[in-house]
């Protein structure tokens, strides 16, 4: 009887979810099987990967021919490699011992490149959620209270005086923004004001020497009548 470790699928539609099964290989892919040995998801990034190292060694070593895709999953949880170990300590080249270490070794810095991008995947997913919904920009006074009392057991007077004084600033930043804002108008409007109010006194001058000139004029003719009068007489 042949024997294979494969793949058996599970999970809902475009959600796959698989077992490690040791089968007949005439056996339908989702049909009876020998023995599960683990389980592989691949919709999480990187994949997870859940098996039996030893019982899959086992059943290499039985004669059971791994499909390609369970050939890649042994090949990186590091059974393969454990088989190419042990085969150099039958032929006397390695120490059972050395073999261990080797494979530890190996077992340790891969698992160690998995859980770095592992966090690097984490952190990727964490800011591209901070570029869409944006950091808070102005955090309550309660929740930073709340915060610090947690992490200290006490408020912290230092913060407390840094944040009043942070906000003592602010207001005064504010009123002085203000204040220069309602004195711009006030200097830019002060040329204005005076070119009216000089027109204004140019218009009162000019109708005093108006009412003025006809009086003069009225005085002239009153002092030239008798003038006049004495003149024909004397004709």
């Amino acid at each position: 009887m042949a024997v294979k470790i494969r793949l058996q699928r599970r999970g809902r539609s475009k959600r796959p979810f698989y077992h490690i099964v040791v089968a007949d290989a005439r056996a339908p892919r989702d049909g009876r099987f020998i023995e599960k040995i683990g389980t592989y998801n691949p919709m999480t990034v990187p994949a997870t990967i859940d098996l039996d190292s030893d019982k899959a060694f086992d059943w290499l070593t039985k004669g059971a021919q791994p499909t390609d895709t369970a050939r890649a999953i042994l090949r990186f949880k590091g059974v393969l490699y454990r088989k190419h170990l042990m085969r150099g300590v039958k032929k006397g080249a390695l120490t059972e011992d050395q073999a261990a270490s080797m494979l530890e070794k190996w077992v340790n810095e891969k698992e160690a490149r998995v859980e770095s991008r592992r966090q690097k995947v984490a952190e990727d997913k964490k800011a591209w959620h901070l570029k869409i919904s944006g950091e808070p920009k102005n955090v309550p006074v309660a929740a930073t209270e709340e915060k610090a009392v947690k992490a200290d057991g006490e408020k912290p007077e230092a913060d407390n005086k840094s944040f009043a004084e942070s906000v003592e600033q602010t207001t005064v930043d504010s009123f002085a923004e203000t204040k220069k804002t309602e004195e711009v108008p006030a200097k830019e409007a002060a040329p204005a004001v005076e070119e009216a109010t000089t027109k204004v006194l140019d218009d009162a001058t000019a109708a005093k020497v108006e009412e003025a000139a006809p009086a003069k004029e009225e005085v002239s003719a009153e002092e030239a009548a008798p003038e006049a009068d004495a003149k024909k007489d004397g004709e």
